[in-house]
């Protein structure tokens, strides 16, 4: 028996069944010595019946005390794990009342040990899936013998086209019940069917579907961002190998950025304008909302945000706002006083409407 697993289940075992029978337990290594006891005086006790169980694999009752070394009367049986004697549990009283609590016992270990294994597992397969995602939308070496074995230990076809969709919390906001929306996440992580999720510090989290999937993964990803407005939004790049999902994974992220207001979802392959955007190097955008924007109160470009949306029209602007029109060209006006474009003139419009796209990141 694993050492960690001595010392983190079996004390808790041996604890335990004394709640419920009031005698006490030991467990027993190989080499006879006591590991884990209710006694604590005789942890590290040498016990001489407990050594001749895991030599003989075969159970001995002792009906007096001291009749062996270290010994008192009891129970004592061997504890089988995977076809080899691991351990021995013994336990203290008079054998016809305590036999049936050292079977107990037994039964007890043999269900915590599969379990942690089954959570040793679990850690380990869930270590490996996020190593591997990482490694790919990051482009960092992954050895071709270690990927090519991650790929058929989960079934994984090298040939099949995936996409990378990143799932991205809102900075805007600090929702109360995180967990929650965190549970959500996952959940809906899990409906996709893939295994190949994982999150991504500070505040992504990234999922890769096949990409003839991708009709039923965005009617379960648009409920997410649905049923989590305004606290996420969700950028899904463009198709390509498992091995290339670095670039999928930089179109799901212009994909995020395109998101515009109230939007919770972008696909990059539907983005056309967005396209322009994301190539565009951080000093160009610097520069060029320095020219357009930056004079304009975060009010003012809210109020430009809606206008936009809804296609220019005062009407609708006005009744999203509560503005008399009056009042909305006025700050219409005050607007292109400000920033030298005219929202109201199509082709000046197009100008702030693209830098409120630049100056807009979630």
């Amino acid at each position: 028996m694993p050492k960690i697993i001595q010392q983190a289940i079996t004390q808790q075992i041996v604890e335990a069944i004394k709640d419920v029978c009031e005698h006490d337990i030991n467990f027993i290594d190989t080499n006879g010595i006591i590991f884990a006891s209710t006694n604590k005086k005789r942890i590290g006790d040498y016990h001489e019946i407990g050594k001749s169980v895991a030599q003989t694999g075969k159970s001995i009752e002792v009906t007096t005390d001291d009749s062996f070394a270290g010994t008192q009367k009891g129970v004592n049986i061997p504890f089988i794990y995977k076809g080899e004697i691991t351990a021995v549990i013994g336990i203290t009283g008079i054998p016809e009342e305590v036999r049936k609590y050292a079977y107990l016992a037994q039964k007890i270990t043999t269900l915590l040990l599969r379990e942690h294994e089954l959570d040793l597992h679990e850690h380990t397969k869930k270590t490996q899936i996020n190593h591997m995602i990482r490694s790919i939308i990051y482009h960092d070496y992954i050895n071709q013998d270690y990927f090519s074995d991650f790929l058929k230990k989960y079934h994984i076809n090298q040939n099949t086209l995936y996409q990378t969709i990143i799932v991205k919390l809102n900075s805007h906001y600090s929702p109360s019940n995180f967990s929650a929306i965190e549970n959500h996440i996952y959940y809906a992580f899990e409906q996709t069917g893939s295994i190949l999720y994982t999150f991504n510090y500070p505040n992504e989290y990234i999922l890769l579907i096949e990409s003839n999937n991708q009709k039923k993964c965005l009617t379960i990803l648009k409920k997410l961002a649905d049923k989590n407005t305004p606290f996420l939004q969700i950028g899904v790049g463009n198709a390509a190998p498992l091995s290339k999902q670095h670039q999928s994974y930089h179109c799901a992220k212009i994909a995020l950025q395109s998101l515009f207001g109230t939007e919770t979802i972008a696909i990059f392959d539907e983005l056309d304008l967005e396209l322009l955007l994301g190539s565009l190097t951080k000093e160009t955008k610097e520069h060029f909302l320095k020219r357009t924007l930056l004079s304009l109160s975060k009010k003012e470009q809210e109020l430009l945000k809606t206008y936009f949306a809804n296609n220019m029209s005062l009407k609708k602007t006005c009744e999203q706002h509560y503005l008399h029109k009056n009042t909305l060209q006025y700050q219409l006006d005050k607007i292109a006083r400000k920033t030298g474009f005219n929202p109201r003139k199509f082709k000046e419009a197009v100008i702030l409407y693209i830098a409120l796209k630049i100056n807009d990141p979630i």
